[in-house]
């Protein structure tokens, strides 16, 4: 999975089809990520014994990757990531401008 955690990213299907959020979470072994202020659902909460009033929360469910495209920091636009051997290292590199991304 090449999209990581603090990747700015678009939604490019869905109901929250040309937003675009900051990645929160990412989970690789799912192929999913937590998208800032995307696929949000509301989910009722029960209330406790404790004293707590049950109440309705609004949380940020998982996207999945191949729904999510990466957004470029130079030209502000959507782009593929690939690999490049830098130092005997290899750095995630951007497509269309090819700026290292680590």
């Amino acid at each position: 999975m090449k999209i990581k955690k603090d990747d700015i990213v678009k939604i490019i299907s869905g109901k929250d089809k040309n937003k675009t959020g900051k990645v929160l979470k990412a989970f690789p072994a799912k192929d999913q990520v937590i998208v800032e202020n995307v696929n949000i659902k509301k989910k009722h909460q029960k209330a406790n014994k404790g004293g707590k009033k049950g109440q309705i929360i609004e949380k940020t469910y998982p996207v999945h990757v191949s729904n999510v495209a990466f957004i470029d920091p130079k030209t502000k636009s959507s782009t593929k990531i690939g690999k490049k051997l830098v130092k005997d290292k290899f750095v995630r590199v951007s497509k269309k401008s090819g700026t290292v991304l680590n």
